[in-house]
């Protein structure tokens, strides 16, 4: 395709006062008047002719082999244009919905026809991305005309759910805790298991004392007891309509996806036993409990297919069928949103049924959207009514926390950034205080 730049549309654009002009102070030679447009397009024309023809441009684009959703990666473009090359091209990718190019059209600089350039990515959904098709432009000679060449490719790359909390945060909460912090309280402290039988100090709780162990070493001696390992848990994780809606740029199921993976990492380091329950108008994903370091792949596997819905979720319908599933007590992280009170109810009402056996964690993200609204100055009558509309809808959102908190579910409401963090210092206290 070849087609006038900006610049040619300007130079014709510029000529046409001087053909006005002339047209009128010599009636008798109008045809005069057509010298600068013509011009103009011979100009043109031969700058289509001169240089690469845009039929010879090749293109190889190299992927990474996968990609951590919302991060950005970049692929390595190869660019050859025989001929009279420029020296420099544009490119563009047609990258669809789950690969975002960083800039609008990448110059790659070119040396005898050839040039290489890194092109940033942005994963933004998880899937597998396809690039099924670029373009690459150049000027002509003169610069009057864009010569575009469309090119196919066939260029894939999955993107994973973000894991990278796990290597960057998960690491630090071992190394900070190893040996005096969380792996010592885990192990011994308030538990129900015994452990062992040591001599009573001064601070210690007086109830652990065994007086009959007492009396026959004629000493004080106390049980320490150990939290109980092998506990059920289960991360139920609402893909519906709602959980689609971005956050920052990224979708709440991204978001919460990540920190269930930080958490179910630190639960499995911990002798845990996790699974995976994912719904919105039905149940999606419902796996078996998993245990050991080793299974971690196999959750993130599972992770990685749970794919985005623009379905209302049904609570009623998934967390019966996920009560249904469980056998003994076991504690169950729900990752949902809501934004009206009538699937809330639904919500809450399943909720009442689950925390009469089971305890309960609800992590929802704030609507940092709705606060923003309402801390705003209002400049107009317009941002008085969002103002008010979003107070109401802040006020229904805590009434519903508060609902579920007096059941006697425990409710994490954090923002994007800090999710992945608030749960695993809910998970881990919930565990410390044996609630399970």
């Amino acid at each position: 395709m070849i087609y006038p730049t900006r610049t040619a549309i300007w130079t014709a654009a510029a000529g046409a006062p001087v053909t006005l002009l002339v047209a009128l102070m010599v009636p008798g030679r109008w045809y005069a008047a057509l010298a600068w447009p013509i011009a103009v397009l011979l100009a043109t024309l031969a700058d289509a002719l001169q240089g690469a023809r845009s039929a010879q441009a090749q293109l190889t684009l190299d992927l990474p082999r996968t990609a951590s959703v919302g991060a950005t990666v970049d692929g390595r473009a190869s660019v050859t244009i025989p001929g009279a090359a420029p020296v420099r091209a544009q490119l563009l990718l047609g990258s669809g919905p789950l690969l975002e190019q960083e800039e609008d059209g990448l110059w790659v600089e070119l040396a005898d026809g050839r040039g290489v350039a890194a092109i940033p990515l942005r994963a933004a959904r998880r899937g597998t991305a396809r690039i099924a098709r670029a373009w690459l432009r150049w000027r002509g000679p003169l610069g009057l005309v864009w010569k575009q060449h469309s090119l196919p490719l066939d260029a894939t790359m999955p993107i994973l759910p973000d894991i990278r909390p796990v290597h960057e945060r998960g690491a630090q909460i071992f190394q900070r805790h190893a040996l005096q912090g969380l792996m010592a309280q885990i192990d011994r402290g308030d538990g129900a298991d015994f452990d062992v039988l040591v001599e009573f100090h001064a601070g210690m709780d007086r109830r652990a004392i065994d007086w009959k162990q007492s009396a026959r070493h004629s000493k004080l001696h106390a049980k320490e007891f150990r939290s109980e390992r092998n506990n059920q848990i289960v991360f139920a994780i609402d893909a519906g309509r709602q959980m689609s809606e971005p956050v920052a740029g990224l979708s709440r199921l991204d978001r919460v996806v990540s920190a269930m993976l930080l958490t179910g990492w630190v639960a499995l380091k911990l002798g845990d036993r996790v699974a995976l329950h994912a719904f919105d108008s039905r149940p999606r994903i419902a796996s078996g409990m998993v245990s050991g370091a080793a299974a971690f792949s196999e959750l993130q596997r599972l992770a990685a297919q749970i794919d985005y819905s623009g379905e209302e979720t049904n609570y009623t319908h998934a967390l019966t069928n996920l009560a249904t599933r469980l056998t003994r007590r076991s504690m169950i992280i729900l990752f949902t949103e809501f934004t009206d009170l009538t699937s809330a109810e639904f919500l809450v009402r399943a909720a009442g049924r689950l925390v009469e056996r089971h305890l309960l964690l609800v992590v929802v993200l704030r609507d940092e959207e709705l606060e923003s609204i309402l801390d705003r100055r209002p400049q107009s009558a317009d941002d008085v009514t969002r103002a008010v509309t979003a107070a109401a809808l802040l006020k229904d959102r805590l009434i519903v926390l508060t609902r579920l908190r007096h059941l006697g579910a425990h409710v994490i409401e954090a923002e994007h950034d800090r999710v992945a963090d608030r749960l695993v210092q809910g998970y881990v206290d919930l565990k410390r205080r044996n609630l399970l």
